[in-house]
């Protein structure tokens, strides 16, 4: 893994290897977003007393919100994917990401 850390957000590669499987974890403020570079994973998490499971490959995201969930390589490959973990306000700043660029 890779960590890279800022101020409002922390940005995770990571290689996960071939028959692995995360430690089932959650977090009380912070909010996951999975960007699957490379592999297939199975994306574990608990819905209440539910457990829920889909497969997630190169080019899928995902978000972990706050529930229970893992991760498991069940592949013969190296899964490759992108984690971006930040603090959610509530605040809307979708027109700020699309429209802040200026021109030099």
């Amino acid at each position: 893994m890779h960590y890279y850390l800022f101020d409002e957000y922390e940005m995770m590669y990571n290689d996960q290897a071939p028959h692995t499987t995360q430690t089932w974890h959650h977090h009380e403020k912070i909010w996951e977003t999975l960007y699957m570079i490379d592999g297939q994973l199975t994306a574990k998490w608990r819905d209440g007393d539910q457990e829920k499971s889909q497969k997630i490959s190169a080019g899928d995201v995902v978000e972990t919100e706050r529930t229970p969930h893992t991760f498991i390589n069940d592949t013969d490959e190296i899964v490759r994917f992108i984690v971006l973990k930040r603090m959610p306000t509530g605040e809307n700043h979708r027109d700020i990401f699309k429209n802040d660029k200026v021109l030099d």
